[in-house]
């Protein structure tokens, strides 16, 4: 079995400090300190591979796992993203249009084989 140390400062069980983008936010802001301990098992070719990877990169194997974890959270959590992007659209408002893009819209539209 492989531990891997993690970190997650001031985490706590609300919906929002265990969101992905809550987790890369704070990875972002806070450095890398450990404060949670989890043992993982992986299998002999990844963990070597993690190993070179992380020489490679001058990190500790904590970091690289850490970090990994955190940008496969990210990925896999599609629906935040477009939610925080919906809400961002809403505080800005609707954006008047372009008449210049529209003109030329329409004219590659027109050019267009349909």
């Amino acid at each position: 079995m492989i531990c891997a140390c993690l970190s997650s400062e001031n985490l706590d069980s609300s919906a929002e400090s265990l969101s992905p983008s809550w987790v890369l936010a704070k990875r972002l802001h806070c450095g890398y300190t450990p404060s949670m301990k989890t043992a993982i098992s992986l299998p002999d070719d990844v963990f070597l591979a993690a190993e070179r990877q992380a020489k490679r990169m001058r990190k500790s194997r904590s970091q690289l796992y850490a970090e990994a974890l955190t940008e496969y959270l990210v990925r896999h959590a599609p629906d935040e993203v477009t939610e925080a992007m919906n809400r961002v659209v809403e505080q800005l408002g609707e954006p008047k249009p372009d008449p210049f893009l529209t003109a030329s819209a329409r004219r590659v539209f027109e050019r267009a084989e349909w």
